[in-house]
């Protein structure tokens, strides 16, 4: 008896094999196969507004931020080389200002995420006021170094997106001729910005805890725009010291 249940299951299970599956289930095989795989879907022009108005609010929080960073430097070149990211900053607003003007979206409207980067750009302009208030001087260029590198990562995300937008190739030839222009101009500045302060961060730390560090930072000293060109000045700091 028992061996007959055997041949049977044995059975049933090559049957199962064998039998036909549908396409649901096949589709869900293949979604099990292939987790990482890539979904087309079609370009969202509010979501694509929504960016917008968050890289909009972005750059006028960043003026701010600038702004009080200059107050916080204690290191020279910190301080001019702060001045000169505001600068390009504010152009940045004018900027993202013309790509309004050419696909006409109002730039005074409010969004909620809108409100959120304009909260998130007063909160670091206000912890750097704390930070003058309370501590000694170059405790508050630390986290003025700290409060731009948080900034300015929304930042070189806004612009990142805006790039893989044109090379997507879904936009329409109005946006992607208000976007491609802008983009050309702006990204290796943003490169500049982030890669550049997350070293004067570093470096500005180092220093505070007693330990060699390399002012201007290698990032400043090799000019580096990339995030693989970052990684190697800072291979290579050992040598600058």
């Amino acid at each position: 008896m028992m061996r007959n249940l055997s041949s049977m299951a044995i059975r049933c299970d090559v049957r199962a094999m064998d039998a036909p599956v549908s396409s649901e289930r096949a589709a869900g095989r293949r979604r099990a196969i292939h987790p990482f795989a890539v979904v087309e879907v079609p370009m969202n022009e509010e979501h694509v507004h929504e960016l917008l108005y968050q890289a909009l609010e972005t750059e006028l929080g960043g003026v701010q931020i600038y702004a009080t960073s200059v107050e916080c430097a204690v290191n020279e070149d910190a301080r001019e080389e702060w001045t000169k990211y505001g600068e390009e900053t504010s152009r940045h607003v004018e900027i993202v200002q013309e790509i309004f003007a050419k696909i006409g979206l109002d730039p005074s409207v409010e969004t909620p995420g809108r409100a959120v980067v304009r909260h998130m750009g007063e909160s670091l302009v206000a912890a750097m006021r704390m930070a003058l208030e309370s501590g000694p001087p170059e405790a508050a260029e630390l986290v003025a170094a700290e409060c731009i590198v948080m900034a300015e990562t929304k930042d070189h995300q806004n612009w990142e997106l805006m790039g893989r937008l044109i090379e997507d190739g879904k936009l329409s030839k109005k946006y992607k001729d208000a976007l491609q222009p802008a983009y050309e101009e702006v990204e290796s500045q943003e490169d500049e910005h982030l890669y550049h302060t997350m070293g004067w961060s570093r470096e500005l730390w180092i220093g505070w805890l007693g330990m060699p560090a390399v002012l201007p930072p290698p990032k400043e000293v090799k000019h580096v725009e990339t995030a693989i060109g970052a990684a190697r000045a800072e291979q290579q700091r050992k040598e600058m010291l």
